[in-house]
């Protein structure tokens, strides 16, 4: 009986006392394991955070590369970290709009070419064949590229009697301008009237002026580019208030000139 007892006792010792020290090593095994999870995040954190931020700079300085070298007519856009296809694909903005206007200066050198009396091509008696010329131009558009103005010029020719010659164009303006990119390219007409002046003599006839420039959009105030043109001075002198047919000239010059363009 106390055997029996004894031996009662020694498992109720047991299986109390061994559940405590099974729950205490549980409880320490589970305290481990969490310092050690925390030890984990923690030298994670400290492994890829830089590379995260490092990541994320090269995307930015890919977006930064990318807006930089983006130009207007990139049918694609970038957006908050993707593509977008426009819906303008194809499609450029104009440049001018009815009513913008142009202030126009130039400069340049003018070659007397050739000069016809009588059906035939006779010399011209200038010398040297050079002569300086200028002039200001206004125009306004009536819708992106077509455009009609007014322009003031003068020209100046040394003739064989170490003389000069002076011709005052002033007309009306009108042409068609094209664009590519920064580049324009007017092509105009002119006509108008020419006061002319040599020593004593003097004449008012009229004229006709063909021209086609290139010029560069500095920014979008100003322009700068050169002119290549061609004019034509008839002369229908009269004598007693009749005309000479057998005095009748027609002359015609070729001019370069260097411009200026104001855009308002």
């Amino acid at each position: 009986m106390l055997k029996a007892r004894a031996v009662l006792l020694l498992f109720i010792f047991c299986l109390f006392f061994g559940n405590g020290v099974i729950l205490f090593a549980q409880e320490q095994e589970q305290e481990q394991e969490q310092e050690w999870e925390q030890a984990r995040e923690w030298e994670q954190e400290q492994n890829w955070e830089p590379e995260q931020e490092q990541e994320q700079e090269w995307g930015q300085a890919q977006e930064w590369e990318w807006e930089d070298e983006r130009t207007d007519e990139d049918e694609d856009y970038y957006y908050d970290g993707a593509f977008i296809e426009s819906d303008w694909s194809g499609y450029t903005p104009d440049v001018y709009s009815k009513g913008d206007q142009i202030f126009t200066i130039s400069l340049g050198l003018v070659f007397p070419t050739v000069f016809y009396n009588k059906g035939k091509v006779i010399p011209h008696q200038f010398s040297p064949p050079l002569g300086g010329t200028g002039w200001l131009a206004y125009i306004r558009f009536i819708n992106p590229h077509l455009f009609f103005g007014g322009e003031l010029g003068v020209k100046f020719i040394h003739t064989i009697g170490q003389n000069t010659a002076f011709l005052i164009p002033i007309g009306i303006r009108g042409g068609w301008q094209f664009i590519f990119r920064r580049f324009e390219f007017p092509l105009y007409g002119t006509i108008g009237i020419a006061p002319q002046r040599y020593l004593d003599l003097g004449y008012l006839g009229m004229f006709l002026k063909g021209g086609l420039g290139a010029y560069y959009r500095f920014n979008p105030n100003w322009s700068f580019g050169v002119n290549a043109e061609w004019s034509f001075y008839p002369q229908w002198p009269k004598e007693d208030g009749k005309r000479v047919r057998d005095k009748d000239m027609y002359g015609n010059m070729v001019s370069a000139t260097i411009s200026a363009r104001y855009h308002f």
